[in-house]
């Protein structure tokens, strides 16, 4: 069983920038797609950047071009560069080890303020 964690998630004003990492632990993620995700309180956790086992990324249309998803198999981490944040993406960030044996790590918080 795949153990994920996340950091890097805090209190930012309008226009800042945060980097998230989400470390694995228990077992490789070398072979697997990975996903951020964020939810809002009373919302549907929706998808926000996915990156495959050799690199190919997919954005969610709101963050295209602001965000970069991206991971280090040898330190079995994944990472969400989040710049020109906008109130809109407060949430509550998690990571995902896609497929039928899927693992969440617990979420951390990203508040960003007018």
């Amino acid at each position: 069983q795949v153990q994920l964690v996340e950091s890097g998630g805090g209190e930012v004003q309008a226009g800042g920038s945060l980097k998230l990492s989400c470390a694995a632990s228990g077992s490789t993620i070398r072979y697997n797609t990975m996903g951020w995700y964020r939810q809002v309180p009373g919302k549907q956790r929706e998808l926000v950047a996915t990156i495959g086992s050799v690199g190919v990324t997919n954005y969610a249309d709101s963050v295209k071009g602001r965000f970069t998803i991206s991971r280090d198999n040898a330190k079995n981490t994944l990472y969400l560069q989040m710049n020109s944040l906008k109130p809109e993406d407060t949430a509550v960030y998690y990571c995902k080890k896609l497929g039928p044996y899927e693992a969440w790590g617990q979420g951390t918080q990203v508040t960003v303020s007018s």
